[in-house]
């Protein structure tokens, strides 16, 4: 994550100070975005993540079919043109869990919302002077559009996704 997007991802969570204090240009909002056309011949595929204060700021790579096309940020989106066909989506996870992939279908014009959630506190440990360790886990979903489009509207966009 860069200096700039981190200053602004705090913005979001209410430390304006910090952001200007960056000197830097905020990252584009993703909801003119999601008027752009798909090319001809294409579908596409949404990848986002909600800004929660409350949740892993860690960032996790998403896949699709095996290769990495992106990296999940709080509060970012981005999206991939892609060929109609079959798409396994996944985010990588330090817990191997059933909702860390889910299997698409896209078809010629459409358009598919994956999701990138924090799976918090389901491994931690503690040591025997209250010190500890978490590890990152993420699930990945598939929201419908009346879900999905109100919440990308609200992200950054992250032009390559990385």
């Amino acid at each position: 994550m860069t200096t700039c997007i981190k200053a602004h991802l705090l913005l979001l969570f209410s430390a304006a100070a910090l952001a200007a204090a960056a000197g830097c240009a905020p990252p584009p909002p993703a909801a003119p975005y999601l008027a752009a056309r798909i090319p001809a011949g294409m579908a596409r595929i949404w990848f986002y993540r909600d800004a929660n204060p409350n949740d892993l700021l860690a960032e996790a790579y998403i896949r699709l079919n095996g290769t990495i096309v992106g990296v999940s940020e709080p509060g970012a989106a981005f999206y991939r043109d892609v060929l109609p066909g079959s798409y396994h989506i996944s985010v990588d996870s330090y817990v191997e869990d059933p909702h860390n992939e889910r299997d698409a279908a896209l078809l010629i014009g459409t358009e598919t919302y994956a999701k990138v959630l924090p799976l918090d506190g389901f491994v931690q440990s503690v040591g025997p002077v209250g010190g500890g360790y978490r590890r990152n886990n993420f699930v990945v979903w598939l929201y419908p559009p009346d879900a999905a489009r109100p919440s990308i509207a609200r992200s950054y966009l992250q032009p390559r996704g990385t």
